[in-house]
């Protein structure tokens, strides 16, 4: 199987934008080593939207702007390659991408047949200038056969923002993984609206073909051009994290890697949480709340036969959110409970069978892994 987890890696969109270049995506590819992220997992590095030429060449090809990529893109794929890493380009299934730049509407062959005499192994297809009278499915499920038939192995990232009931056929393209959110940004506001969009959403995504809930802004701090300068900290950046790795969502860091602070670089290769996000079966969790969505706690059940319990708040003042065990199966009557420790502190709640309350500050989290436990009699 070509993916058997969510993807990890890095996009070059939140940060730079129409600013990537050469120079940029080899430091990057540089700095994931450096810092220890591709030990941890985190192995494509994806040049987004921007990096062509606004015109085909004579033969129909994409072509790449020599300005950005003095070397042209085979050069720059070798280069990741040669760090041990996987590279991955952008692409569109409109008339043209996001940015006005050449799409591969009625182009999905040959654009294909291009990535892959360029070494690409990853490629994100968005959905700007779609025509509206043409077929999504169909033209989703086109790459997916474009791709295949180069020979080469491309992990295809569909992007459609959720649009089209996407849930319900993208897995039927070949597709390893799906947008099924629009763009976020370095908001709080944005993150949680993104979470609760999913709560019912999170069960059609499996081993895989994974539901992407956009790439991750932790340690953007203000930068980049969807940084919000003030609106993220820590805190937010670790509520973040924990969705996500929750949510089995696909780890697409934005930040600029090269200048990553100690703590951000702790949270994304926290391994409690890259054990839950990567966790073979890909259940969805369990989404319970008993006043309001803003305080939800959600129970995951991992494939050793243990499970990962988040409780989160996304209000802006303090609060709490709490385990009813009843709620998701368990009576007290059962003859067992559950043993808890909380992945950030290491704290540890020896037997919960009945009920269970956390506090918590303003958009701040508390994940547990637990264990299934007798009563003592």
């Amino acid at each position: 199987m070509l993916v058997s987890k969510p993807p990890m890696g890095w996009n070059s969109w939140n940060t730079f934008a129409w600013k990537v270049n050469e120079q940029i995506i080899m430091e990057t590819a540089d700095a994931l080593v450096a810092t220890g992220l591709k030990d941890a997992g985190y192995e494509y590095v994806v040049i987004d939207d921007e990096w062509a030429e606004r015109k085909r060449d004579a033969n129909g090809r994409l072509v790449p702007d020599a300005g950005k990529f003095p070397h042209g893109i085979k050069y720059l794929a070798d280069y990741v390659h040669s760090l041990g890493l996987k590279f991955g380009m952008y692409s569109c299934a409109g008339i043209k991408t996001c940015a006005d730049y050449p799409g591969s509407f009625d182009h999905e062959f040959v654009d294909a047949e291009t990535f892959a005499e360029w070494g690409v192994d990853f490629l994100k297809y968005d959905y700007c200038y779609f025509p509206t009278n043409a077929d999504p499915r169909a033209r989703y499920n086109r790459m997916s056969m474009a791709l295949k038939a180069t020979g080469r192995d491309i992990l295809f990232s569909a992007c459609n923002w959720g649009n089209d009931m996407v849930e319900e056929w993208i897995r039927s393209t070949g597709a390893h993984m799906y947008r099924s959110t629009g763009d976020i940004g370095e908001r709080f506001s944005a993150i949680a609206n993104i979470a609760k969009s999913q709560y019912g959403m999170w069960r059609y995504a499996g081993p895989g073909c994974y539901n992407d809930m956009d790439m991750l802004v932790c340690g953007m701090d203000g930068e980049g051009f969807v940084g919000h300068p003030g609106l993220c900290g820590d805190t937010e950046y670790k509520t973040h994290f924990a969705l996500w790795c929750m949510a089995g969502s696909p780890l697409m860091m934005g930040n600029d890697i090269r200048k990553m602070r100690k703590e951000v670089l702790e949270l994304v290769t926290n391994k409690d949480l890259l054990k839950i996000n990567a966790d073979p079966k890909c259940h969805a969790p369990i989404v319970m709340y008993v006043h309001t969505p803003d305080q939800p706690t959600l129970f995951k059940h991992l494939s050793d036969n243990t499970f990962a319990l988040g409780f989160f708040n996304f209000t802006d003042g303090k609060g709490g959110a709490d385990l009813r065990p009843w709620d998701m199966g368990l009576p007290t009557t059962a003859g067992f409970g559950l043993r808890l420790r909380e992945v950030f502190t290491g704290e540890v709640v020896d037997y919960v069978d009945d009920y269970f309350k956390v506090s918590l500050d303003a958009h701040d989290c508390k994940i547990y892994l637990g264990e299934y436990v007798a009563k003592q009699k």
